[in-house]
Formats: C-alpha cells, structure tokens, sequence
C-alpha cells in the first residue's frame, strides 16, 4: 500500500533530509587515504546525534538479512555495489567509495547515497559516478504527477545502457516515509508507460548502482550483506529522496551548498 504524504509530512521529511545532507557532506569532507570506514561511520553518528536524530539503518534487518545491520551507514567501496558493512579497512590512494546513509527525525525519514573517489582518481571511476548521477537526474526527472513508475525506471536504465554499464537486477530505489523501505518499489531499468501511476504525495528513493564492465552479475559477500559485482568490476551508488508533487518532483535530500 502507498501512502500520500500531506504538504506538512513533506515538509518534516525535507527536514530529516536536510540532516542526512550534512552527514553525507561530513563523511564525505573526512574521507581520505588512510581513514577507516568505521571512522567515516562515527562521522555521521556524530550529526545525527547533534540533530537529535536516529539512524533508521541500525539494526535494521530485512528478511534476506542473518543479522541487523550494525552501523549508520553503508560504505561500499570499489567493487562492492551497496550494503557494504563499515570495517576497520583504511581507504587507499584511488578507491571508489559509496556511502549509503539514513536519517530519521520527528518519525520521518530521508535516505540518499553518494559515490566519489579518494586520492588521485581513475578517469573511468570518474565517468562511471558522473553517470550514476545523470542516471539519478534524469529518474528526478520523470518523477511527475501523470508519469508511471515504469518512466522512472526507463529513465534511469536508459542513461545507464547507453554508457555501456551494468545493473544489478533485483535491486532499486523503493518508497519512503515514516519507514525507510515502503511501497512501491522503484527499479533501475523498465518499460515507460508501465506500472503505478504517479501521484501528488508520493516519496520515493530513486537510486542507480551501476557496475563499470556493464555486466549485471553480483553475488552477496560472507557478512550477509555486502553485494559485490561477480567480475570484480567497480561499482557506484548514488541515491535522493523525492517528493512528487503537482509543481514538479521536489529533491528532499538535496545537499545545499556548505551542507
């Protein structure tokens, strides 16, 4: 079932997005050569703690999870597409890192991701995340009331082909509101035209993860969560929330600049 959002819910869920912005922004301004991914997860338990919000990633334990997710944030790096668990791993000159985050304020959630390189980056690291981000701009972009779900999901698996990228099948952007995971799901790839309608209220996450060889295969790591890609390819993650509303698709977890 999906639920509307009222004008007034959207407006809490901007607010839980304005501070998953500045957590995205602190890790991303703290990662460097030699930084641990659980020092990069303190990172963001320390905004989310001064905002006085809660991380609705800890302890979240989906039913394809063995154990709950133990962190605030996921911290994918090189190969691994998403749901990478921090670790005491020293990120490297060159590494492709994505940091998957939540924030969850006044019983409304927000959820976004960024990829970006550390060090000296690899020109084709740096094509593959710029387009991630074209992908992500272009699903906001068939996000409006009178487009289908299907729209979305074309839009961004179009962006993402023509490049010559992969995408990992099975897993996609999906609904968000007082959960991080609500209906409907919102894949990567799809048929426009196709699926539920778009409505004035609704908030999706919308998030490409596109794998560098352009193969689609990944299997799940020993921890039970990290997917890495088959072939050891790089991956990268990118991901907003989005509000559909009847002036056009509002971004809630935009990072505004000095945030």
């Amino acid at each position: 079932m999906v639920e509307l959002k009222t004008d007034v819910s959207i407006e809490a869920m901007y607010e839980a997005g304005q501070v998953l912005g500045q957590a995205l922004t602190a890790v991303r301004k703290a990662a460097d050569v030699g930084v641990s991914l659980l020092e990069l997860d303190e990172v963001a338990r320390e905004v989310l703690r001064a905002a006085g919000a809660s991380s609705p990633f800890l302890g979240y334990r989906p039913s394809f999870a063995t154990t709950p997710f133990p962190a605030v944030i996921c911290a994918s790096v090189n190969d691994a597409i998403v749901h990478g668990i921090p670790t005491a791993y020293r990120l490297r000159d060159g590494d492709l890192v994505s940091i998957d985050c939540g924030a969850e304020l006044d019983g409304w959630v927000g959820d976004s991701a960024v990829s970006f390189t550390v060090g000296r980056p690899r020109p084709e690291d740096v094509r593959l995340v710029e387009t991630a981000e074209r992908a992500l701009a272009a699903g906001i972009a068939a996000a409006v009331v009178g487009n289908r779900i299907g729209d979305i999901a074309h839009a961004v698996g179009r962006v993402c082909r023509q490049a010559g990228y992969g995408i990992p099948q099975g897993f996609g952007g999906h609904g968000v509101g007082r959960r991080m995971h609500e209906d409907p799901e919102v894949p990567n790839e799809g048929r426009p035209g196709r699926g539920m309608p778009l409505r004035h209220g609704m908030a999706l996450a919308i998030e490409p993860m596109l794998i560098g060889s352009g193969r689609d295969g990944y299997h799940e790591a020993p921890d039970g969560w990290t997917l890495r890609t088959d072939d050891g390819s790089r991956a990268a993650h990118v991901e907003h929330t989005v509000a559909i509303t009847d002036a056009g698709p509002r971004i809630l977890t935009a990072r505004t600049p000095g945030n």
